[in-house]
């Protein structure tokens, strides 16, 4: 019986290491994969303020043609009609 309990014994310890080996191997590899995370989160973070700096200029450009629009409109519409008025 005490053959038994050994064996069953080095079997357990045999298995433990394995598992341990496992874990250490994908513990390496949730490291790798972290470390990959943050590193495209920081690129992406700061590709992001580049563009919302793009965004707020382009706002701003929307809005100053928002309000010349009309006079620019208007202008064009003055020229067109007095160009037609003086090939009569």
């Amino acid at each position: 019986m005490a053959m038994d309990v050994e064996a069953e014994i080095r079997d357990l310890k045999r298995r433990v290491g394995e598992l341990e080996g496992s874990f250490g191997f994908l513990t390496e590899q949730v490291k790798s994969v972290h470390k990959d995370l943050l590193s495209f989160e920081e690129k992406t973070d700061k590709k992001l303020r580049e563009h919302d700096g793009r965004f707020d200029r382009l706002d701003q450009d929307l809005k100053g043609l928002r309000s010349d629009l009309p006079k620019i409109v208007g202008d064009t519409m003055r020229d067109v009609l007095r160009e037609e008025r003086d090939r009569k």
